[in-house]
């Protein structure tokens, strides 16, 4: 830290109690000062040499009859009785100490006081500024904590200016080349770990070497550095997105119960938000969203913008990030409707965004993917969740690119499991958010097993299985790419490993031997489901589920015999 001594004369001042000081001299004080609570017995001389307030005070006194002489009172200097002090040690010559911590509240004290060039060459106002100029404003972390002082002694320091300087100044350093930062800040040791290429340059200082710093500050004057910064240039939006990432880590706190301050933080982050695409996180985002929702601050604007972002790379998120919990009284434990929203944004984006088609398709698989595993996770834990309101997120990423819908499959099997008192008409029309085509083999096994599924569902998926398992067709796929693991898929590969246990001697078969054998079993099952009585209780299994496939009209009225139905499997 950087400081300053002014002055060569030993401190020749007293205290008597708390309320009293005076200086220890051969001459009697002539003078009382009273600042605040505290009283000052002081000379006229050395002050009025130096101060053309007191000057004004002190032939002010004469005129005011209830006012004894020789005494002025300023309760309203900056600093309080402490400034006062400095600067009255420095009119009598006698040693003082500027540092980053007084040097506000010293230089508005001796402004106040009017201690300028033009009552005496030299004067305190001239070597502060000399201080904070050779100095104080050099100095990284100088510049930093008079910056944070200045919030005591406004609106002093900004009409000085001390805070417009300060904030230029760390923007400044901040922008500078990090091969050029020969100064002292506190580096995050964990990042000097990493390659040289990916955040460090030749001399291991990293390009987000100021954020830690900052982080220190109070939201009102981070929010003016980080803008300083951004006006002045030079910085990475990644890098400004990453500071904002570790100012709210350490700001925000979930039990809390000053919201007020939480809004004021929020508004401010969103404020700060770079505009670029990548650089904040997708998690960082739904982090900011989860507080806004759980705290229940932050406006309308502000949720609004995040959700936009947000749609923006969803398909970067996770199923942990879109649990977000709901407020209090709400019907729900978790807000689905702002997943929904979500939902909502990256259809928009994506619209709007048409000519990157390669990377769109990639997004909407992964966000295909995603959804899938959030209905599977919130089926699971939501007791609350409705039949139409998990078709309705279903539908939105309906159309998009899938390698496979066991995802669908698994998350419709775990609302199925978890919400048993659905009607027969909301279980069929969960089912039809599935393509039985689609599914792998492993989730077929598991299927046809699925109690939970209605009679016809199974008769479908038995059909496909059939078709794929005797004539191996190239059906056509409506989608892509992905596919999920949710908690589902435990159950899917428990059946699927209790069903291939006994095929060790099959193994040993040649392949057409096991296309032959699995056909006719194939068209056992199925005979025998079709000719009879529906789970559910529904005598009569219309063709409608099963029209998609050109061979389906023909399989429902096949009336031959088994060994009629096994000649045909086998060929």
């Amino acid at each position: 830290m950087k400081f300053m001594k002014l002055g060569s004369k030993p401190d020749s001042f007293q205290s008597e109690e708390d309320s009293i000081r005076y200086v220890a001299s051969e001459l009697a004080t002539d003078v009382v000062v009273n600042v605040g609570d505290v009283k000052f017995y002081l000379h006229k001389f050395p002050l009025l040499s130096k101060s053309a307030r007191l000057q004004k005070l002190f032939a002010a006194t004469t005129d005011d009859e209830e006012q004894p002489d020789d005494e002025i009172r300023i309760p309203d200097i900056p600093g309080g009785p402490p400034a006062f002090e400095i600067c009255a040690k420095f009119c009598y010559g006698m040693t003082v100490t500027l540092n980053a911590y007084n040097v506000v509240a010293v230089r508005c004290a001796a402004e106040y006081l009017e201690m300028h060039e033009s009552v005496e060459i030299g004067n305190l106002v001239y070597k502060i500024e000399v201080f904070l100029n050779s100095s104080v404003l050099r100095s990284w972390k100088d510049s930093i904590i008079v910056l944070q002082t200045t919030r005591s002694f406004h609106p002093w320091s900004k009409d000085l200016k001390i805070d417009a300087r300060c904030l230029e100044s760390i923007a400044s350093k901040a922008a500078m080349d990090p091969e050029r930062v020969d100064w002292s800040y506190t580096c995050n040791r964990r990042k000097l770990l990493l390659p040289p290429e990916s955040n460090n340059n030749k001399n291991g200082v990293p390009r987000d070497w100021w954020v830690e710093d900052l982080a220190e500050l109070d939201v009102d004057l981070y929010k003016r550095v980080v803008l300083s910064i951004r006006r002045k240039g030079g910085v990475l939006p990644e890098v400004i997105g990453e500071a904002l990432e570790v100012y709210a880590a350490k700001r925000i706190i979930p039990q809390t119960d000053d919201v007020e301050e939480h809004r004021s933080l929020l508004e401010t982050l969103v404020l700060l938000l770079p505009s670029e695409k990548q650089s904040v996180s997708c998690g960082f985002l739904i982090k900011l969203l989860k507080c806004s929702v759980c705290l229940d601050c932050g406006g309308e604007e502000e949720r609004k913008e995040l959700s936009r972002r947000i749609g923006e790379k969803l398909e970067e998120a996770n199923v942990a990030d879109l649990l977000i919990r709901a407020q209090e009284g709400c019907e729900t434990v978790y807000d689905i409707d702002i997943v929904e929203t979500l939902v909502d944004e990256f259809i928009t984006q994506q619209t709007q965004n048409r000519d990157e088609l390669d990377c769109s398709d990639r997004a909407k698989a992964n966000v295909a993917k995603l959804i899938d595993g959030y209905l599977a996770e919130i089926a699971r834990i939501e007791p609350n969740l409705s039949s139409l309101k998990f078709i309705a997120i279903a539908e939105k990423v309906s159309s998009f690119p899938r390698s496979s819908h066991d995802g669908v499959y698994r998350a419709i099997d775990m609302f199925l499991k978890q919400h048993p008192e659905i009607t027969k008409s909301e279980k069929k029309s969960i089912c039809r958010l599935m393509d039985c085509r689609k599914l792998s083999p492993e989730a077929c096994a598991h299927a046809v097993q699925n109690e939970r599924l209605p009679l016809r569902v199974v008769v479908q998926i038995l059909f496909f299985e059939q078709v794929r398992a005797t004539t191996k067709p190239s059906l056509p796929a409506s989608g892509s790419h992905g596919s999920s693991r949710t908690t589902t898929e435990e159950e899917c590969d428990s059946v699927t490993a209790t069903e291939e246990t006994p095929t060790t001697t099959r193994e040993k078969t040649s392949s057409a031997e096991k296309t032959k054998t699995k056909g006719v079993v194939m068209s056992r099952i199925f005979s025998k489901l079709w000719t009879g009585k529906d789970r559910d209780g529904v005598g009569d299994v219309s063709s409608s589920d099963t029209s998609e496939s050109p061979g389906s009209a023909t399989t429902v009225d096949d009336k031959s015999t088994p060994s009629t139905r096994r000649r045909r499997s086998s060929s």
